[in-house]
């Protein structure tokens, strides 16, 4: 069985000469972006570059199962046990204010605790815990940190593009395939724009109903994968409140989240798909879903989250004070990719900025408890 799975090389990913000058210019921008949005972004306060708007930090567990086949029986995955967590239901935009203006994109952030062995974060070793910062898309659309420098500032600037009604949407458009006009017209970002269309049509629903995936691959011990946080069939079946019209109100995810959480317990499913053919399940390309018919999305651990009172204006404060990135993880769960790779010290720097600006102190907690206080 497991001579189908491709096996973990380090040459699975492409080495990009300008990496690491790129890595720095992007990082120049989400810094001067998160600045300005101390007064731009409408809050008082410095907004992070991506996933922006919260919608509510939710207490969870999860137990990681017994009995999986030894090609999935990976990483943390090899040792069943059951793992406190936190979980931040966020949108995807760089912006906040009313729902209706933020789009359908959304993530699902999730923190486990009691991980041993060292992070992949240099200057956080030790502590313990392990983070997934997932979307609501199977696809992503962006490939490389060199696209990522025009696509980010096109995010950023949305909202005057958009503000000028179909001139404006289609200077946005054009703008993203012709990288602002910096690309030869060979390597326009059709691949690119084409997901972002796909993404874009994601219709809005309840966050507890959506699926949640690593925005690229990543390593699964031996192996390499992509991880999907998916609702459990049974508990999704008992939602109420199944239909999102953000058109109805200014804030239309949170209420449900909170109503739901606080009439009835909840869970998804962790579940880690193996890669088979790097030609159809590329590493590189995140454009690209990955075919379940090729290799199907087999289930590992259980996120649960008990019935809980989210309201409040401490829970966001809370939320907002945490980090969560992809690359606090062990070695074994690495993210791979030109673009995975780049969210290591962007996500690091534009932390550490948010967090002195807001004047909160930059400290990974060790339970549960230390963030929400004791379960009730």
């Amino acid at each position: 069985m497991a001579a189908q799975f491709v096996p973990y090389t380090p040459d699975v990913e492409d080495d990009d000469p300008h990496f690491d000058q790129n890595v720095q210019t992007v990082i120049a921008k989400t810094e001067a972006y998160i600045t300005e949005s101390v007064k731009a972004g409408g809050t008082g306060r410095a907004l992070r570059d991506a996933h922006a708007k919260g919608y509510g930090l939710v207490r969870g567990e999860v137990e990681i199962l017994d009995g999986l086949p030894p090609e999935y029986a990976q990483g943390i995955y090899a040792t069943p046990g059951t793992h406190d967590a936190l979980i931040r239901f966020s949108n995807g935009s760089p912006h906040a204010g009313a729902d209706a203006r933020l789009g359908a994109a959304t993530g699902l952030a999730l923190k486990i605790f009691d991980i041993p062995g060292p992070t992949l974060l240099e200057d956080e070793p030790d502590t313990g815990t392990f983070d997934y910062a997932n979307i609501n898309g199977p696809i992503f659309f962006c490939n490389t940190v060199e696209h990522y420098l025009f696509i980010q500032e096109l995010f950023l600037n949305a909202p005057a593009y958009f503000s000028q009604g179909r001139p404006g949407a289609h200077r946005f458009f054009t703008d993203f395939v012709t990288g602002k006009g910096t690309l030869d017209q060979d390597d326009w970002a059709w691949d690119e724009f084409l997901a972002f269309l796909r993404l874009s049509k994601t219709p809005p629903a309840n966050l507890l109903l959506s699926s949640y995936w690593t925005m690229g691959a990543v390593r699964h011990g031996d192996y390499i994968a992509k991880v999907r946080i998916t609702p459990d069939p049974s508990f999704a079946a008992a939602v109420v409140r199944r239909d999102i019209d953000p058109t109805s109100a200014q804030e239309v995810f949170r209420p449900a989240l909170e109503a739901e959480l606080q009439e009835r317990p909840y869970a998804f499913d962790i579940q880690v798909q193996l890669c088979t053919d790097l030609e159809r399940m590329p590493v590189e390309d995140t454009t690209v879903e990955w075919p379940e018919q090729l290799s199907p999305s087999v289930t590992v651990a259980k996120l649960r989250l008990p019935r809980q009172d989210i309201s409040g204006p401490e829970n966001l404060e809370k939320m907002d004070s945490l980090s969560f990135t992809p690359w606090r993880v062990t070695a074994e769960h690495a993210p791979l990719g030109n673009i995975m790779r780049s969210r290591k010290e962007v996500y690091r720097q534009s932390s550490m900025e948010r967090h002195k600006l807001n004047q909160q102190p930059r400290t990974e907690p060790r339970s549960v408890a230390e963030v929400l206080g004791p379960a009730q």
